[in-house]
């Protein structure tokens, strides 16, 4: 009996203390970007960049404000641009990090139009 009321008297602690908590949802500071200025317009899916992935790894002054400008619509990103080495193309040269010929890699948003896997990709 007294492990019975030893064991109920913990399951109400551990209730009450439990009640004081407040659970909310999170989220993550520096998420994800949907690009879509001229992707479906040039028949390829919307551009996830993943905003956190290069966060966690890169301070914000690696991009921001020499690559990137903070300000949403000041960055006129366009494939020709990237190719010549400017905005993603300053790391994304083949050398520092893959070069653009990954089309799936960055061209991943949600959209009707499918493109093969490693579209581009020359052997």
């Amino acid at each position: 009996m007294k492990k019975f009321i030893l064991i109920a008297s913990f399951a109400v602690i551990l209730i009450s203390l439990l009640s004081f908590i407040e659970i909310t949802p999170t989220s993550a500071e520096y998420a994800d970007l949907t690009l879509n200025r001229y992707a479906e317009q040039a028949g390829m899916p919307p551009v996830v960049f993943p905003h956190w992935f290069h966060r966690i790894r890169f301070k914000c002054k690696v991009c921001h404000e020499d690559i990137f400008l903070m300000r949403q619509g000041s960055n006129d990103v366009n494939m020709q641009k990237i190719i010549q080495g400017e905005y993603c193309g300053k790391c994304h040269n083949g050398k520092i990090a893959w070069a653009p010929i990954y089309c799936d890699r960055c061209h991943s948003g949600p959209s009707s139009i499918v493109i093969p896997e490693a579209r581009g990709f020359v052997k």
